[in-house]
């Protein structure tokens, strides 16, 4: 199971120190996953707060059945969907248009460390949003493919394929600016 999985047992049985670890580890990669499904790095923060709140409120019962890691983040991925299912029935405009700022690279900069990181990110969020979501899951928090279909409500072959053409406008993107 794991370190987080113990962790998180350990808070269902009294110990808060478990919860909070468990937010100090999760917390940055975890509001930068939920920004590229809202473009607003204020709101994925929020959603961040929102999915540890409903760990302490809720707790939702974790079965071991993946990586807690993967199982955070579905949680994580649910918050943000309700919130784009609900800011939608209020606004005519898409979410892409109601939300940008430019602020989110202070706080990925101090994530990622190292220029070309950086600016690979940088190329990835010109990608479609899903594109986004698999490379970065992949690459970038280390889940493998089987994690990455549960966390996106997809099949293994599905996020084969979606990393296949995810990769392919990667490079194109890449190409384009110079890059071998």
């Amino acid at each position: 199971m794991g370190n987080d999985a113990d962790r998180y047992r350990s808070f269902l049985d009294g110990d808060d120190d478990g919860l909070v670890e468990i937010i100090n580890e999760y917390n940055e990669g975890l509001s930068l996953y939920i920004n590229s499904i809202v473009k607003n790095i204020c709101v994925a923060e929020e959603i961040m707060q929102e999915t540890f709140v409903k760990l302490a409120v809720k707790k939702p019962h974790f079965n071991g059945k993946c990586k807690f890691k993967s199982w955070l983040y579905t949680i994580a991925r649910n918050c943000a969907f309700d919130y784009l299912r609900y800011t939608s029935k209020f606004s005519d405009f898409s979410v892409d248009e109601l939300f940008h700022l430019t602020d989110e690279a202070d706080i990925e900069n101090q994530y990622i460390a190292g220029e070309e990181r950086i600016e690979l990110l940088g190329y990835m969020k010109t990608l479609k949003s899903e594109y986004f979501q698999v490379l970065y899951l992949m690459y970038f928090e280390g889940f493998d493919t089987a994690d990455i279909a549960k966390i996106m409500h997809k099949s293994k072959r599905q996020v084969g394929n979606l990393m296949y053409r995810a990769k392919n406008s990667l490079k194109s993107q890449l190409e384009k600016a110079g890059f071998v």
